[in-house]
C-alpha cells in the first residue's frame, strides 16, 4: 500500500508540471513571432526619428566628391608607378640582353679555341726566335659519300691520289672544250672530268672518250647551265664543287679556255687551302706591293701606304677539301645568289677582305702560282712573245683569259708551243678589239 501511494504521488506531480513547460515554450514562440512582425513593419524601430532629408543628400554628395577625388589621385599615382616600373623593366631587359650577348660571344670564342686545340693538337710553347712558323695547311674533312654516291663512284675511278681537274661546259663552248681536252690527253693527264651542263656536251664527251659527269636535274642550276654565257656558267662552279670537297677530293678547277702543256699536278705546293693563278703580269702585280698614295693637302703626312695585288683568277685554282675551302664556296655561292656580281670579284673579296666591324673575314690560307708557269694571256701576248729569252720558256698552262677571241688564240698557242710554229702568235693584237 505504501508503495502504491508513492507511485501515485510521482505520477501526479509529473502531470501537473507538463502544462507549465508547454506554456513556456508557447510564450517563447509567440514572442519570436511578434518580434518578426514588428521587425518587418518597423525596421527602424517604433520611436526612431528620421534625420532631415537635406542633410543626408548633402553628406552623400560630399562623400561622392571626396571619393571621386581620391580615385583620380589614386589612378594617377598608379599610372606613375606603372610608367616607372616599365622603364625599370626595360632597363633590366636591356642589361640582360647585353650580358647574354657577351656570354654568347665568350662561349663562341671558347668553343672556337677548343675546336682549334682539338684540330691542331695540344698547345705548345713558342720556340727560339726565328724558328716559329704558323700552321698553313689545314686538315682535310672526313669524306661523306652519302651526299652523292653516284659521283663518289665516278671520282673513285677518275681521281689520282684524290686529285683531279674539273671543268664545267655547255654546248656554247664546245669548240674550246675540244682544244682543252685534246691538250690534256696530249700531255697524258689521266685524272680529269668534265661536268656536262647539257645533253649535247655529255654525248660529245662520251663519243670522244672523255670522262664526263651529268648532274641530276636541278632547276636552279639547269636554267643557267643550258643557256648561260661564260661568266654565268663560271659562277655555277662554286656551288657544284662543294660536293667534290665533301667527298674528300682536291680539285684543280679549270675553265675551258686553257691549253695544257705540262701536268700541273707536278707543280703544285699543296700547302694552302687555295692555290690560284694570278691576273698579274710581273712580280709586283702578281705577288703584291706597297703602293704609295700621294695626298699633297695633308702636308707632312701626304704619303699614305697601301697594299695592292692583282686578283686571283677564278678560272684556274687548286682547292683542298678543308673547312675554310668549303666555307669559301658557300660564301661565294651565297653572295652570287643575292647580288648581281662577277664571280671572280666576289671570289677575291672573300679570300682577301679582313675581319672588321660587321664582317667576319674568311680564315683560309692561300698561295699565288708562278705567273710564268701558270700563264695568263696578257703575260703571253704583251711580254713573252716579244722577249727572246722568255719565248724559250714553256709554261705549264696558258689561260686565254684576257682576250675575247679565245678559240683562235688557243689554237695559236697549240701551234706555237706544240707544233713549233714560231710566228703563230704574231698576227694577234696586244689587246682585244672592242
Amino acid at each position: 500500500m505504501i508503495g502504491g501511494r508513492s507511485l501515485m504521488k510521482r505520477d501526479g506531480a509529473g502531470g501537473s508540471q507538463l502544462p507549465l513547460r508547454l506554456r513556456i515554450v508557447a510564450a517563447i514562440a509567440v514572442g519570436i513571432f511578434l518580434g518578426g512582425v514588428f521587425a518587418f513593419f518597423y525596421p527602424d524601430g517604433l520611436f526612431v526619428s528620421s534625420p532631415p532629408i537635406h542633410h543626408s543628400i548633402a553628406n552623400s554628395d560630399l562623400e561622392d566628391v571626396s571619393s571621386s577625388c581620391e580615385s583620380s589621385e589614386r589612378i594617377n599615382m598608379l599610372k606613375s608607378e606603372f610608367v616607372a616600373a616599365s622603364e625599370k623593366n626595360a632597363q633590366l631587359k636591356k642589361q640582360i640582353r647585353e650580358l647574354t650577348e657577351k656570354l654568347q660571344l665568350a662561349e663562341q670564342g671558347k668553343d672556337s679555341a677548343q675546336k682549334q686545340v682539338l684540330v691542331l693538337g695540344e698547345q705548345q710553347k713558342a720556340g727560339p726566335f726565328g724558328t716559329v712558323k704558323g700552321l698553313r695547311t689545314n686538315p682535310i674533312v672526313i669524306p661523306d659519300e652519302s651526299i652523292n654516291p653516284r659521283l663518289a663512284k665516278i671520282l673513285a675511278k677518275v681521281a689520282v691520289k684524290n686529285e683531279l681537274i674539273v671543268a664545267l661546259a655547255n654546248s656554247n663552248v664546245k669548240e674550246m672544250l675540244e682544244v682543252w681536252f685534246t691538250s690534256i690527253k696530249r700531255v697524258g693527264i689521266p685524272n680529269y672530268l668534265v661536268i656536262a651542263l647539257d645533253e649535247e656536251i655529255a654525248s660529245f664527251c662520251q663519243s670522244n672518250d672523255v670522262p664526263v659527269y651529268k648532274r641530276d636535274p636541278d632547276e636552279g642550276i639547269d636554267s643557267v647551265a643550258k643557256t648561260g654565257g661564260n661568266h654565268a656558267v663560271s659562277g655555277l662552279k662554286f656551288r657544284i664543287l662543294r660536293e667534290f670537297l665533301q667527298l674528300g677530293y682536291s680539285v684543280l678547277l679549270s675553265d675551258v679556255d686553257i691549253v695544257y702543256l705540262e701536268n700541273p699536278f707536278e707543280y703544285l705546293y699543296r700547302d694552302s687551302d687555295v692555290e690560284s693563278m694570278t691576273d698579274g703580269h710581273d712580280n709586283m702585280t702578281a705577288y703584291g706591293y706597297n703602293d704609295v698614295f700621294d695626298e699633297p693637302e695633308m702636308g707632312w703626312a701626304r704619303y699614305a701606304h697601301t697594299m695592292r695585288i692583282w686578283v686571283y683568277n677564278s678560272g684556274f685554282f687548286y682547292i683542298r677539301p678543308t673547312i675554310p675551302s668549303i666555307e669559301l664556296l658557300d660564301r661565294v655561292t651565297g653572295r652570287l645568289s643575292r647580288e648581281n656580281a662577277w664571280d671572280q670579284a666576289v671570289f677575291n673579296e672573300e679570300l682577301f677582305f679582313p675581319s672588321h666591324p660587321g664582317y667576319e673575314g674568311l680564315h683560309a690560307s692561300r698561295r699565288t702560282m708562278d705567273y710564268y708557269l701558270f700563264m695568263n694571256s696578257k703575260v703571253l701576248f704583251k711580254f713573252v712573245r716579244k722577249d727572246s729569252k722568255l719565248k724559250k720558256l714553256k709554261p705549264v698552262i696558258v689561260h686565254v683569259n684576257y682576250h675575247p677571241d679565245k678559240f683562235p688564240r688557243m689554237k695559236a698557242v697549240v701551234d706555237y708551243y706544240v707544233n713549233g710554229k714560231q710566228d703563230a702568235l704574231d698576227p694577234f693584237p696586244l689587246g682585244s678589239e672592242w
